[in-house]
């Protein structure tokens, strides 16, 4: 599935299951890791645990590879789907660590000063 389409289906996925203030990144240019983050809030760890239970389901229906992280927790929980990581988190959570004011803050000068 190319990057897109996987975008277009996580984000419909999530939005399905009433997942609130969800995020697309593009972080091609930032890390070779993946090419794209899609962070998503649920109301509590029981939302999070049920809407990346059932994006990790879905894909797997889809043949898509899906590896998942913090399942146990479930206040945050990441997907890997490849060319895309979905991150599931509570909104404590998502306020502590402050995703989208990380990686959108990092320019490709930062980015290659921390190599150099």
């Amino acid at each position: 599935m190319q990057t897109e389409t996987l975008r277009s289906w996580v984000v419909n996925a999530v939005d399905d299951m009433k997942g609130q203030d969800v995020r697309v990144l593009d972080v091609t240019n930032l890390t070779s890791l993946t090419d794209c983050f899609v962070i998503v809030t649920g109301n509590s760890s029981r939302h999070v645990f049920a809407m990346a239970q059932s994006v990790e389901e879905q894909a797997r229906a889809l043949g898509i590879h899906c590896q998942i992280e913090g399942k146990n927790g479930s206040e945050w929980i990441l997907l890997d789907l490849g060319d895309l990581v979905l991150h599931v988190m509570t909104q404590e959570m998502r306020d502590y660590y402050c995703l989208e004011k990380l990686w959108t803050s990092m320019t490709t000068e930062t980015l290659e000063a921390a190599v150099a």
